[in-house]
């Protein structure tokens, strides 16, 4: 964010162009915005934020644990031990998943539920039980479900052992767990991914540290050898699925990719370049290897021999590797172009300035509770359009999109309870889906972060992102927010197969 810089002078009139432009084609839009019938509507979750039961059914510790049980990490000094208990009340949830309305729900699997210690050698029957469980009370309900097999949380014996995404080692282990999976829920999970946001590991965890496994000491290359690893992982589970199982399971698999839009906050060629980079570094990072075989030309000028390099091998295993493509977006920001000299860190090396906040109090959107959250609507359908030009029109999933209310112990449940940002944060962004759809984007489904409110990483429970609030003070009883209830009028009022199912 930027305040009282001469480059955000130029940040209201841009906003405002924008936001007129979108405003005309809002007056055009119906109510509710439209999807084509077999539209997916889904809520989503990952086993760290939400299971608990951190020490029970034979798990084994990840990343995570250690973690946020080290000092100092958590903001408000919480774990995940207990979370908000989803693995003892799953069929709560899922009940409540369907009385929303919704069609599909987007869970991670814990690697160290179903291999305690990462390494293949012994598979914890009593994790595949459970996931089995959750699994089938979703298909009881007419629920899919879209499995994530990495949000994050590594077992903690691989890191500890053998340096986890550090060692490429790691590709033969996720290879082993990935296969596990497959075999063993395959029949009944129609819908893969592999890994979730590999960005974030690489930078939060391996360059500035805030999440696990904390790593910052050698920040100038460890960031891009983890990411060089993920992508092969991700390739090498793409791999066994299609040759293994996709035929006879009928299946897709998939990647997680997460991005802010980067809008040039002017005409000037040098801004233009800049919002370019911004979206290389994003998106380009693991995409373009996917696509056209090797890192973006911007990176590689940048980073030079910090940015690992592709044996022909790991270019054909690499190429083509996604049945679709699944992007997590929350918001945007004005990018103008800035020289960074002498700074090597990820965001510096992109030599851009992120603008959101600048003179007189004016913001790109309305401020969520994290202090990176601005509600941007249009942003969405501009990177929506972005990944289809760029990447020949994919298969999308929007597989995560929500916004966070700060946790207040002061206010009353009813007022936390009406979360009228949330309503228009979510109104204003389907219809910007909607319209991406309309500009000839192949976008499939759409998922809300978060179905609970739930350990929100280094964050702790000091954020909310739930359509449902969970009272931590109270028995982690669940109770349903205006945007719950708003997600059931629009999904259960609308007629056919809003939701992905048959009405």
């Amino acid at each position: 964010m930027a305040k009282n810089n001469t480059a955000a002078g130029g940040a209201a009139e841009r906003k405002r162009g924008i936001e007129e432009e979108w405003g005309s084609i809002l007056s055009k839009q119906p109510p509710l915005p439209d999807f084509p019938p077999h539209f997916i509507f889904g809520s989503a979750t990952s086993a760290y934020q939400v299971e608990g039961a951190w020490n029970e059914g034979g798990r084994g510790p990840s990343i995570w644990d250690s973690f946020s049980h080290t000092a100092g990490k958590i903001c408000d000094g919480s774990n995940g031990d207990i979370a908000v208990d989803q693995y003892h009340r799953y069929k709560e949830d899922i009940d409540l998943l369907a009385k929303l309305g919704f069609g599909a729900y987007r869970f991670s699997i814990s690697w160290s539920r179903i291999f305690p210690d990462g390494l293949g050698t012994k598979m914890n029957e009593e994790g595949i039980a459970y996931y089995n469980s959750v699994i089938n009370a979703l298909l009881e309900r007419g629920i899919q479900p879209f499995v994530t097999l990495y949000h994050w949380d590594l077992p903690l014996n691989l890191h500890e052992s053998m340096g986890g995404w550090l060692n490429e080692q790691v590709v033969k282990y996720f290879a082993i767990y990935a296969e596990t999976c497959f075999s063993n829920f395959g029949d009944r999970v129609k819908n893969w991914i592999t890994i979730n946001e590999p960005l974030q590991t690489a930078v939060n965890g391996y360059e500035i540290g805030i999440f696990a496994p904390g790593r910052c000491e050698h920040a100038l290359t460890e960031p891009y050898l983890v990411a060089h690893h993920q992508l092969l992982a991700h390739a090498e589970a793409v791999s066994i699925y299609r040759n293994k199982y996709q035929d006879k399971q009928g299946g897709q698999i998939g990647l997680v990719v997460d991005c802010e839009w980067a809008e040039a906050l002017s005409d000037k060629i040098e801004d233009k370049k800049a919002a370019a980079r911004r979206l290389d570094f994003q998106l380009g990072w693991y995409l373009d290897p996917i696509f056209y075989d090797d890192y973006p030309e911007t990176m590689r000028e940048i980073l030079g021999n910090r940015l690992p390099k592709f044996s022909q091998k790991d270019k054909e295993l690499l190429r083509n590797s996604v049945d679709f493509i699944g992007l997590n977006h929350y918001t945007s920001r004005f990018i103008a172009h800035t020289k960074n000299h002498g700074e090597n860190c990820f965001y510096k090396a992109q030599e851009v300035e992120r603008i959101a906040e600048w003179d007189g109090g004016e913001m790109i959107g309305d401020k969520a509770a994290s202090s990176w959250l601005y509600v941007v609507p249009w942003g969405i359908r501009k990177v929506l359009n972005y990944i289809a030009q760029r990447y020949n029109n994919p298969p999308i999933y929007v597989t995560e999109n929500g916004m966070d209310d700060e946790d207040n112990d002061s206010d009353p449940l009813h007022e936390m309870l009406d979360d009228k940002l949330r309503v228009c944060y979510y109104k204003s962004y389907l219809a910007a889906v909607s319209q991406a759809i309309k500009d000839g984007t192949d976008v499939r489904g759409y998922f809300a972060w978060s179905l609970l409110d739930n350990f929100e990483w280094s964050c702790g429970y000091t954020k909310r992102f739930g359509l449902i609030y969970v009272d931590y003070k109270n028995g982690l009883s669940r109770h349903l927010k205006s945007s719950a209830y708003w997600f059931m009028q629009f999904l259960k009022g609308g007629g056919e197969a809003k939701n992905g199912k048959e009405e």
